[in-house]
């Protein structure tokens, strides 16, 4: 007999899944939109002459969305833990619907001054809010709706949709590369990928209406439990709280480094086009994709911790020498091959943390839970490791940003080494 979760057949379990991640696939590809057109619109609103001064200044905003990501997961968390998981998907999509339109229809420095960057700030912050709301939402979602048996592999699907919306960002950008000039694309085409989001936030606003609701919260309203807020989190579960932090910080700096600065780390430093830099990348992410489901079926098999475990050693052990070759190589297909070890050794982090985080929280502060610790090792760790390495690179220092990484990988691998395998002992029970 199949697993059925509050009575769903497999069929409807499935279309809930696919509608939830097709929702994570918009939200993560008006965020990441930002990242991949940077190096065209950067000048448009910070113009200073040096491309470096104005990826920097392009990188500071980025990293101010992040920011705003705790804030986002505060407020959402509790909401989607209090009116239910649609509830919370719904709002953040639509909050970032308002920050792509903002973006993209915002003029240049050059025509309202510096109106222009203060604009791109706050669509970046209410961008900010919304993908900190959106991340404890989906990851809830996707793992309560999955079944125990095959919990890992469904739930990788939050990094597949994620990675799926940076990847159609990315060729998105491929495609206008070859299709208007380079001209074309500074001072009107990098407009075009935000009026897309925008219009596509539309379309998953209306499939969320539609979403099912999970049986976890159904049954967490019915048994009345305590309310979901900032103050029931810090004096019940300090303890999950600090271990999502810490699980956190390594896995997202390595995760934003190789993904959103990579492109430009391979034009700044590496000295490739950008056209040959955003194939690169878009390869890379491509593979990156398909393997999620793999590493979340495997850790089904063989359980969280070891895979975790494995991203840590991994990653102490080899991100120094990859970032070292990647700086100095000048093959194309090399570092295509360089890129993609690093995030074959990043997947033992990003197909499995979502479904981590929310095995260690019971359902009545479970979307609180995910979201606030992972929101907050976001904004220190991975909002910023554009700007840090940008930073250590504008400082002539640049291999020291390799061993800040390998340092933050290190402080996560103490936190898988002593840390319970929540897929043995899940407080997402087969009841919920």
């Amino acid at each position: 007999m199949r697993e059925t979760t509050g009575g769903m057949t497999p069929a409807r379990r499935l279309r809930n899944i696919i509608g939830g991640s097709a929702g994570n696939l918009v939200e993560w590809f008006d965020w990441f939109a930002y990242a991949a057109f940077t190096v065209y619109f950067a000048p448009v609103f910070f113009p200073s002459g040096d491309s470096t001064a104005e990826l920097l200044k392009a990188a500071a905003v980025f990293a101010v969305g992040f920011l705003m990501r705790p804030v986002g997961a505060w407020v959402m968390g509790v909401y989607s833990d209090r009116r239910g998981r649609k509830a919370g998907l719904t709002l953040s999509v639509s909050l970032m619907c308002a920050g792509a339109l903002i973006i993209a229809v915002t003029p240049g420095y050059a025509t309202i001054g510096v109106a222009a960057p203060a604009l791109l700030l706050l669509a970046r912050m209410m961008q900010g809010l919304s993908v900190g709301g959106e991340y404890g939402s989906s990851a809830t979602y996707l793992s309560e709706m999955a079944t125990a048996k095959h919990r890992g592999f469904w739930s990788s699907f939050q990094y597949v949709t994620l990675i799926s919306g940076q990847l159609l960002a990315l060729l998105l950008l491929i495609l206008l590369q070859n299709t208007l000039s380079e001209g074309a694309l500074e001072t009107w085409g990098w407009r075009i990928p935000f009026f897309v989001g925008a219009a596509l936030a539309v379309i998953v606003f209306w499939l969320r209406r539609r979403l099912d609701e999970t049986s976890a919260f159904i049954a967490t309203d019915m048994r009345e439990a305590p309310k979901s807020s900032a103050l029931l989190l810090i004096l019940k579960h300090p303890k999950e709280a600090l271990m999502v932090l810490g699980l956190t910080a390594g896995g997202t700096v390595a995760f934003y480094t190789y993904t959103t600065y990579l492109q430009k780390f391979l034009v700044n430093t590496t000295g490739f086009s950008k056209a040959t830099a955003t194939e690169i990348s878009a390869g890379a992410l491509f593979v990156f994709m398909l393997i999620q489901p793999a590493v979340g079926a495997l850790s089904d098999r063989i359980g969280r911790r070891p895979v975790m475990v494995g991203f840590g050693v991994l990653g102490v052990l080899f991100t120094v020498p990859i970032m070292t070759a990647l700086s100095g190589v000048d093959s194309p297909f090399l570092a295509f091959l360089l890129a993609m070890a690093a995030l074959v050794i990043v997947s033992g982090y990003t197909s499995i943390n979502a479904v981590v985080k929310a095995e260690l929280f019971p359902a009545h502060i479970r979307a609180l839970g995910v979201a606030l610790p992972y929101a907050i090792a976001n904004a220190l760790f991975g909002g910023t490791a554009e700007y840090a390495a940008l930073w250590f690179k504008d400082n002539g220092m640049e291999s020291a940003f390799f061993w800040y990484v390998t340092a933050l990988i290190g402080v996560s691998l103490l936190t898988y080494i002593r840390m319970r395998d929540t897929g043995r002992n899940s407080l997402i029970t087969h009841a919920d």
